[in-house]
């Protein structure tokens, strides 16, 4: 499974699904959740994730970083090391096996390949990139952000328009290509500026917005296939580092039906 999620406006929580992507589909949370989690009122233990979604497939996963963010919301240290923007400029130097060896270990069952420094260049090397990702044995979710990689914009217009290019390719080789987006006109006007089809779209919910889920699938011509409302519970957990030790049970729920 290849999936890429990424949004037109800042501030729709890509990055935030993308982690729980990664911890639900590996064997992290499935593992930790009968041992984790503390009894209820009624002196029973609560079902552990695998237990409340039985569909969920088992399986490591990697999770791939073109944004930057990931290790922050899954609280890890900043890498210091190489990450995918170093392998992209690399270029045929690098050895059959570089992408492996540039991950970090997030979580049991769970690695992930961060972004690096420097600008994401090479536009013919994510064509590669993208071939590696999709013939990987685990589940991949890569965080590709906003699709017009505005955080190149002080590079330079051409590292601009070569770090939009890589993410582009990326997000049109995945198996699934999930826009994550609030029910918001400015996200849903800028989306239309993208001329890219997302298969699904992962939906941020807030309270009296005028917008509804079958309006966003009129407007992007694409099935919201998981509704996410916004939870003090998740901002919680990435703001203490905490999300890679539990996911909480709404936000895996939800994302449950995008995977």
């Amino acid at each position: 499974m290849f999936i890429a999620c990424w949004s037109a406006k800042g501030g729709s929580g890509t990055t935030v699904v993308a982690a729980g992507l990664g911890l639900i589909l590996s064997d992290a949370t499935r593992a930790r959740g009968a041992s984790s989690r503390s009894k209820g009122r009624a002196g029973q233990p609560p079902r552990p994730v695998a237990q409340a979604l039985p569909d969920l497939e088992e399986g490591d996963a990697l999770l791939v970083d073109l944004g930057g963010d990931l290790p922050a919301v899954l609280g890890l240290p900043e890498p210091n090391g190489p990450g995918i923007a170093d392998w992209l400029a690399a270029g045929r130097d690098v050895p059959a096996d570089g992408l492996a060896r540039i991950e970090i270990a997030a979580a049991p069952g769970l690695s992930i390949v961060p972004r690096g420094s420097g600008p994401l260049s090479q536009p013919p090397r994510a064509e590669m990139l993208a071939g590696l990702l999709a013939a990987d044995g685990r589940h991949v979710i890569v965080d590709c952000g906003r699709l017009d990689a505005p955080g190149e914009l002080d590079r330079g217009p051409n590292a601009h328009d070569e770090a939009a290019e890589v993410v582009r390719t990326v997000v049109s080789s995945a198996s699934q290509s999930l826009l994550v987006t609030r029910s918001c006109y400015l996200s849903l006007r800028r989306y239309l500026r993208l001329s890219v089809q997302p298969s699904g779209i992962v939906l941020l919910t807030e309270r009296g917005r005028s917008l509804s889920a079958l309006d966003v699938e009129e407007v992007c011509n694409a099935p919201v296939v998981a509704e996410v409302a916004l939870d003090l519970a998740v901002a919680r957990a990435v703001d203490s580092g905490l999300l890679s030790q539990r996911v909480p049970r709404g936000l895996a729920r939800a994302l449950l039906r995008a995977a």
